[in-house]
């Protein structure tokens, strides 16, 4: 039972990206995760009071809002990404570079992952050349990134990674007995920069379509319920495999593009896939060690 929650939190990561994604691609892209910000801050404040108890500090709240700008950012950047470019592409290369940049961090700090780890890492890269890979009859573009032979979208999916990565990095530095305070503090500092990136965006809030408004909502509560499920299971299971499990959610992702958008991949792009999901599994699982 642990571990189908670690399951479903992964399906509902992988929703809340695509949900995300589709809203941006109706609507201007900062408005849709103000919405998406602040739908998720409600739930996670009102499950706040049906979880342990914690004794957070004003320091663990101000990891958390240094680390919701990281986040939001990473979001806000994924979002763009799904919206104009192949979901089955950029998914997948945000997933391994978000996992693989605190593997580097520890590194740097002169910690030695497992040999696991760094496999990982390495087959990540090739995982991000191969779902890169332009289709042979695509048309070419004028943009910098089409002429350098990226997809669209993937410049943003590259960074998106990295700003997510750092999101976890900081969040660390927040200690256990804060319990989810740290999440509050990192929706709440983020929610005004993405009002103020809305606002200087050029759609007026009250412009946005109804259905965006809708989508971007559902994203919000989805994403954070993927939270709470994945909070829950690495309580009672072994953290290892929930946070292997949970973070599968790239393919959810790319199978929602696939049945709703019909999105395609050529054969490079879906071994490029499969390595990226490869590559997760065992940086997560090498990390864990």
């Amino acid at each position: 039972m642990v571990y189908l929650a670690a399951l479903a939190s992964s399906a509902l990561y992988g929703a809340a990206d695509f949900l995300g994604g589709l809203a941006s691609k109706r609507a201007s892209t900062p408005w849709v995760v103000s919405i998406s910000q602040a739908a998720g801050l409600l739930v996670l404040l009102a499950m706040v009071g049906f979880l342990p108890a914690a004794d957070p500090t004003i320091t663990d709240v101000l990891w958390g809002a240094a680390a919701g700008l990281c986040g939001t950012l990473g979001v806000g950047l994924l979002y763009r990404a799904l919206a104009i470019g192949t979901m089955g592409v950029v998914a997948p290369i945000t997933a391994v570079c978000a996992v693989a940049l605190p593997v580097l961090v520890t590194i740097a700090r002169g910690q030695q992952p497992a040999p696991m780890a760094l496999t990982g890492i390495v087959l990540a890269m090739v995982s991000i050349a191969l779902v890169s890979q332009q289709p042979p009859d695509s048309p070419s573009g004028t943009s910098v990134a089409a002429r350098r032979g990226l997809p669209a979208g993937v410049p943003h999916a590259l960074v998106s990674g990295v700003a997510i990565g750092l999101f976890f990095v900081v969040l660390a530095e927040a200690r256990p007995e804060s319990g989810l305070w740290p999440l509050v503090g990192a929706r709440a500092g983020a929610l005004p920069f993405c009002v103020l990136a809305g606002a200087l965006a050029g759609q007026p809030l009250r412009l946005m379509p109804r259905g965006a408004v809708l989508t971007a909502t559902a994203a919000g509560i989805v994403d954070m319920t993927a939270n709470v499920l994945y909070l829950l299971a690495s309580r009672m299971g072994s953290l290892a495999v929930v946070v292997t499990l949970s973070s599968l959610y790239p393919a959810s992702t790319v199978a929602l593009a696939r049945v709703v958008l019909g999105e395609r991949l050529h054969r490079t792009q879906v071994i490029g896939l499969v390595c990226a999901l490869v590559a997760v599994v065992l940086i997560v699982a090498g990390s864990e060690r």
